[in-house]
């Protein structure tokens, strides 16, 4: 299966929109707003590669700033149009994370790489968006590129849900280190911070945060979902606190990589 179409098979039948808009899935749409907000002055440009139904793009639009959005898939395009706003200044177009033609060097203040590395298979893919990523923004300008955890995935899929009775999956597992297969079949592309930080090692780039934008709120997502305002508040303010702590950022599902273009 090529990887156009698990991301379409994928994405055809998953509401990822809703997903961030869950309580337990506003803790990561909120840290990574926190994050992008610490860099944002007015004026800037942003550009959302893999912009997928448009949340983040249609958030800082609506919040007045100018957004060129990519998107490979064309149901998400379908959608990132429908939820867009008369008061938006923003553009979505079809094109590929790893190769972002029509786009010029050094153009975007903010680059917003927040969903391709979930899905690129090879090293040469994955090195290719990045490159993509640094080269149309500002020497200078920020860079936040979203991964998945293997071992959040391991905990949660492996043991909580016990997919590790089902003899079918061995295959995917190296029982050695716990590394999990990451194929199109699979879908998503996991990763654990040293992966990130080999990969990182081939650009010129100064790491500003690494931050767990969700850690653990997967595994307690009833208890939030059913928090009052008041105790969420307090939660989001735990998780404020510990989110970058070297500790505990590893526990997470979703880890965000911000980066200086030097």
């Amino acid at each position: 299966m090529q990887r156009k179409e698990a991301l379409k098979n994928y994405y055809e039948t998953h509401d990822e929109d809703s997903r961030l808009r869950s309580r337990h899935g506003t803790v990561e749409f909120l840290t990574t707003v926190k994050y992008i907000e610490k860099y944002l002055k007015p004026g800037m440009k942003i550009i959302e590669i893999g912009a997928g139904t448009g949340v983040y793009s249609h958030y800082f639009a609506q919040h007045g700033y100018d957004v060129d959005a990519v998107e490979i898939m064309e149901h998400n395009i379908e959608v990132f149009k429908k939820n867009t706003q008369p008061n938006e200044t923003v553009t979505v177009t079809q094109g590929d994370a790893i190769d972002l033609k029509g786009f010029p060097d050094g153009a975007y203040d903010i680059t917003l790489l927040l969903g391709p590395m979930y899905h690129l298979y090879t090293e040469e893919d994955k090195l290719s968006a990045l490159r993509e990523a640094i080269r149309v923004t500002k020497k200078g300008g920020a860079v936040f590129a979203a991964y998945c955890n293997n071992d959040m995935t391991a905990y949660g899929f492996l043991f909580g849900k016990e997919g590790i009775k089902d003899d079918s999956l061995h295959d995917l597992i190296d029982f050695q280190t716990f590394k999990l297969s990451s194929t199109p079949k699979e879908v998503f592309t996991l990763y654990r911070k040293e992966d990130v930080d080999g990969l990182m090692s081939n650009f010129s780039v100064t790491r500003l945060h690494y931050v767990g934008v969700d850690m653990l709120t997967r595994f307690i997502k009833e208890a939030v979902d059913e928090m009052d305002d008041k105790t969420f508040e307090i939660y989001l303010k735990y998780h404020f606190s510990i989110c970058e702590r070297p500790d505990m950022a590893g526990a997470t599902y979703h880890m965000l990589d911000i980066f200086r273009k030097d």
